[in-house]
């Protein structure tokens, strides 16, 4: 009752004129932005970042809410319409998506995508209302040895999944953490990093790297690799479901959720891995499995649903113990930090009526989403055609009025110019970058918990162990570490003969096998590629997938 009570506070806040007006520009905005190609919801949320900077926190919160959900939906829409998926969730649904589209079913890709988004980004929201607050109530239990425990947990768990190789993944969190070393230290007072510059001792503003790193050092990318060509962008009527596509969508859209959630609330959980895993999943239940990679409609509500529960999972670490799980997440912490509000076990008695009006707004959002998105579907297809050079030029601009209008001091366009090449130089060599926005953000803290635990135990490292879930943390953390190099030792034990019969009967098994593996590899790096790698992964997985099921029935006897 007292979680329903809350909530209905949290509606009272959000409808209010103002507000809901946010949050409708929040929508607007952020499927406009997300729709263009190459824009994920973390680089939406990043280039709009300055423009909240002037509303009081909750009226900024409820047009995230929008900007988060707007971006997540234009993400779907350049994947089905381009194959060029914006973020490296929405790379799975471009391998049916766009053969929809192809086959002149792109009013009906669009429709699913859309509907499955409503009810998943329902769902889930509904499950961050509940579960939030039990997080909460276990977090507050914690202390300083487990809190830390955890921190390294998440650090180190996103950057060992992310990248083509850990060593990069460990790299970018390394720079991350030293960024987030510039400034002053806390405790001693002494200056680090600074170089002289008196402008550096108060660190870097997040506003500004997160700006950086992802609109400039993606704009960069991306305009280093404009194609000469021009778009083609597929033509979109209004889009619709017939009664057999209802029919085949609404058991995808629940599984996909329930795939979603739970690894959207986990630490490196994101939304890649169930969004491949609902794919797959209805790809063996499908009475048609022929029709996948020829444009099957379960490869499209399945994974869009798994894709909204997971970033409403997100939310629940975020909100109860500052965690962010993706690079989404982790820009809006940045948000929470800029106003001096810190995520965490304290932030639902000392900001509850701006975290219970985020929560209401997330439903307020994902119903807009629906209602403004759905008859607007073919303005967005239209939006798609702006030349690109212009629309990257325009981005830049944008990020470096929005970098300046933060502290309003020119020092901060050298900061982004040199963060921005950074970005780019990082995309240019595979590092991930959301290891080094969370070596940003949780960096600091970490140092904070740390030196707490220390200080309670008058120095003694042995304090770092002294909880039962701090000890247990750290053997999940030496699993992380240590398993990929068991694995491979393991593999060079094994015999290598194979006999020839089960070398033939098997050949495709191993091939899509190779080609899943691929696929989440890809997914992984579709942010650091501008979305154009993640759009032509993906033809090529539905296009493998095709070839080996054929050579499958050739085959069989």
């Amino acid at each position: 009752m007292d979680v329903f009570s809350s909530l209905m506070d949290g509606f009272a806040t959000a409808l209010t004129p103002m507000n809901f007006l946010y949050a409708v520009i929040g929508v607007i905005l952020g499927t406009a932005v997300g729709v263009l190609p190459g824009l994920g919801p973390a680089m939406t949320v990043a280039l709009l970042l300055p423009v909240t900077s002037v509303l009081e926190p909750t009226s900024a919160f409820i047009m995230f809410a929008g900007i988060y959900y707007g971006g997540m939906y234009g993400g779907s829409t350049t994947s089905i319409l381009l194959n060029t998926p914006g973020e490296s969730s929405s790379v799975v649904t471009a391998i049916e998506g766009h053969k929809m589209a192809k086959a002149g079913r792109a009013a009906q890709a669009l429709a699913t995508a859309a509907i499955g988004s409503f009810i998943a980004g329902t769902i889930g929201t509904t499950l961050l209302a509940v579960c939030a607050p039990v997080v909460v109530k276990f977090a507050v239990s914690l202390g300083s040895p487990s809190y830390f425990a955890i921190m390294v947990l998440s650090l180190l768990a996103v950057t060992a999944v992310l990248g083509s190789s850990r060593l990069r993944g460990f790299a970018s969190l390394g720079l991350g953490l030293a960024i987030g070393l510039v400034g002053m230290d806390s405790v001693t007072g002494q200056r680090r990093l600074t170089f002289g510059q008196p402008l550096l001792t108060d660190g870097l503003d997040i506003v500004v790297v997160a700006v950086a790193i992802f609109a400039v050092g993606e704009a960069l990318w991306v305009a280093a690799h404009l194609r000469r060509t021009p778009l083609n962008v597929i033509p979109v009527g209004q889009p619709w479901m017939g009664k057999q596509d209802w029919k085949r969508s609404w058991k995808p859209w629940l599984r996909g959720t329930v795939f979603g959630f739970p690894f959207g609330a986990l630490p490196a959980g994101g939304a890649e891995i169930p969004t491949f895993l609902s794919y797959v999943t209805e790809k063996r239940l499908s009475k048609r499995p022929e029709e996948f990679g020829k444009g099957a409609i379960e490869g499209v509500a399945g994974p869009e649903a798994a894709n909204n529960a997971a970033a409403a999972g997100t939310l629940t670490p975020l909100l109860a113990m500052g965690l962010p799980t993706n690079a989404t997440a982790a820009v809006m912490l940045a948000a929470f930090t800029s106003y001096g509000i810190q995520p965490g076990p304290q932030l639902f008695e000392s900001e509850g009526p701006l975290v219970w009006a985020l929560i209401a707004s997330l439903f307020i959002g994902n119903f807009l989403l629906l209602v403004i998105n759905l008859p607007l579907a073919p303005l967005w297809a239209k939006l798609l055609q702006l030349p690109r050079p212009y629309l990257y030029a325009g981005i830049l601009f944008f990020a470096t009025l929005g970098a300046y209008s933060v502290n309003l001091q020119a020092f901060d366009l050298v900061i982004l110019l040199v963060l921005g090449a950074l970005g780019f130089m990082m995309r240019r060599f595979g590092l991930p970058v959301l290891p080094l926005i969370l070596g940003v953000i949780l960096g600091p803290r970490v140092e904070g918990q740390l030196r707490k635990t220390l200080q309670l135990f008058g120095g003694d490292p042995a304090g770092l162990v002294s909880e039962p879930i701090a000890v247990g943390i750290y053997i999940i953390v030496a699993i992380i570490l240590v398993w990929p190099l068991l694995l491979k030792l393991w593999r060079r034990s094994r015999p290598r003969a194979v006999p020839a019969q089960a070398v033939a009967a098997g050949a495709a098994g191993p091939l899509l096998q190779d080609v899943e593996a691929e696929a989440g590899s890809s997914a992984r790096l579709a942010e650091a590629d501008g979305g154009d790698a993640g759009g032509e992964m993906a033809e090529a997985t539905g296009s493998t997938n095709q070839s080996a099921h054929a050579r499958r029935r050739q085959e069989e006897p």
